[in-house]
């Protein structure tokens, strides 16, 4: 299978597993809160802090963990145990990425940022009062009364634009606590995803302003494939590729645009959403370069898009990009808090294989593919990955080990060597059928648009 060394992810790195059972353990502890520790809570909380206890969070976990077994907590403690739960997260992350570069041969840069030393806004305090109130109460005793004591502070924390980050995440959070009441009686609980939003807000809570952007760059953005995620109320397209500037190595980014949207919004039809983006679009959709002047972009390698520093050029193959200039491409640096496996996103291009019963297969070794997660705003259709010759995809890692999430296929259609993107129908669809259903059920857009442009006139 060329493009990556599969046989290499097959192996398992010391101490994910052991680090991952600590994790699961303290997300576990935090379903039934802190307010009365049980002897399994205790148990998970000292393998917590045996597990960083050669580390700088040694002595604060240690007294966060005998705090909590007399009943007594602050968020300061709390705070310990939650950068004790992220150092452990990072360490994973840490160990699946160089398995990950080393399978793909890939040079990576370090993370330079210097810490942030303004002090974290009084606003946040709140946030960390109501998130130490959730801890103490766990999932099970969160109710309507609970998630609602955070309204005003996320208010204001909306209110300042250095804390968006911190405030959308709580804002999320909450509404999430909020559909899922009452949780007490609930079957199943997002344990693990709970606790990561959890630990992340809390985190955030002792932030500064933002990371400052790292440079700005003028050069040629060469497009490999678009990532659409997409849920109800918002969508958003991460695009990644290769910048190429004068004097410097070429180097992978990424691109985030996003939107609001209502659920009645699917399919192609979250693109028209994403308009005041026509260069990317144009680029997505065409397959060609986007030539960049000035262009923000941060040490973690996100380019912060401005539509106007940019101007689509001519075309480039993304097969082509892959395949020449993404193995010597340097790969970003990851900030300290994005250092979890759910974060790694690589991406990669496969050849000379074959799929079968969902996964890719050549040489003995078999990559999962996730068919599941193809979006329909495209193309891109499980029948086109499963008859392809050759793919661009995102290599990622979850509890059941490492997958590849598809953006791009070569495959022969009608005897011809055809490319299918999930980015082709970025300027709309160009399948004559799907234009056609679009057109007959109405452009949801643009009714919904015109909606509110009347309720804003009165």
């Amino acid at each position: 299978m060329r493009g990556v060394g599969v046989q290499v992810l097959q192996e398992n790195s010391e101490g994910v597993s052991a680090a991952l059972e600590m994790i699961a353990g303290f997300d576990t502890a935090l379903v039934d809160g802190f307010a009365r520790v049980s002897e399994r809570q205790n148990a998970a909380l000292a393998a917590l802090a045996g597990a960083v206890a050669g580390s700088p969070l040694a002595v604060p976990v240690a007294e966060a963990v005998a705090k909590l077994s007399t009943g007594a907590i602050a968020p300061e403690q709390l705070s310990a145990l939650a950068a004790a739960r992220s150092a452990l997260l990072g360490a994973v992350h840490d160990a699946l990425l160089e398995q990950a570069d080393k399978a793909l041969g890939r040079n990576r840069f370090e993370w330079e940022c210097p810490p942030v030393e303004s002090a974290p806004s009084p606003l946040a305090v709140g946030s960390r009062a109501w998130l130490g109130e959730l801890a103490i109460a766990g999932w099970r005793g969160v109710d309507h009364d609970l998630v609602s004591a955070a309204d005003k502070t996320v208010e204001a924390l909306l209110a300042e634009p250095a804390l968006r980050r911190l405030a959308v995440l709580l804002d999320g959070f909450t509404a999430e606590l909020s559909a899922s009441s009452p949780i007490a009686t609930a079957d199943r609980l997002p344990v693990r995803r709970w606790a990561d939003l959890w630990t992340r807000a809390l985190l955030l809570s002792w932030r500064g302003t933002e990371f400052a952007v790292a440079e700005q760059v003028s050069g040629r953005l060469l497009v490999l494939g678009v990532d659409v995620h997409e849920h109800g109320t918002a969508v958003q397209a991460q695009v990644h590729g290769v910048v190429e500037t004068a004097g410097a190595p070429a180097r992978r980014v990424r691109v985030s645009v996003a939107a609001a949207k209502v659920n009645t919004i699917v399919g192609p039809a979250i693109w028209q959403l994403l308009g005041a983006h026509p260069q990317l679009l144009t680029a997505l959709a065409q397959h060609r370069v986007l030539e960049l002047t000035d262009m923000p972009l941060t040490a973690s390698g996100d380019l912060l898009w401005q539509d106007d520093h940019a101007k689509a050029g001519e075309q480039a193959d993304p097969f082509v990009t892959a395949t020449v200039l993404l193995p010597q491409a340097q790969a970003p640096a990851v900030p300290p808090l994005d250092r979890d496996p759910v974060h790694i996103a690589e991406p990669v291009l496969f050849q000379d294989y074959r799929i079968s019963d969902g996964a890719l297969e050549s040489d003995g070794q078999r990559v999962p593919v996730e068919l599941g997660a193809l979006p329909p705003s495209g193309p891109l259709t499980d029948v086109a990955v499963r008859n392809s010759s050759a793919m661009i995809g995102l290599l990622r890692w979850d509890a059941n080990g490492w997958s590849v999430r598809p953006l791009a296929v070569r495959r022969k259609v009608k005897g011809v060597v055809t490319d299918i993107h999930g980015g082709d129908w970025a300027l709309g669809p160009t399948d004559p059928k799907i234009a056609k259903a679009q057109a007959k059920s109405g452009d949801a857009v643009a009714v919904l648009r015109e909606r509110a442009g009347r309720l804003l006139r009165k």
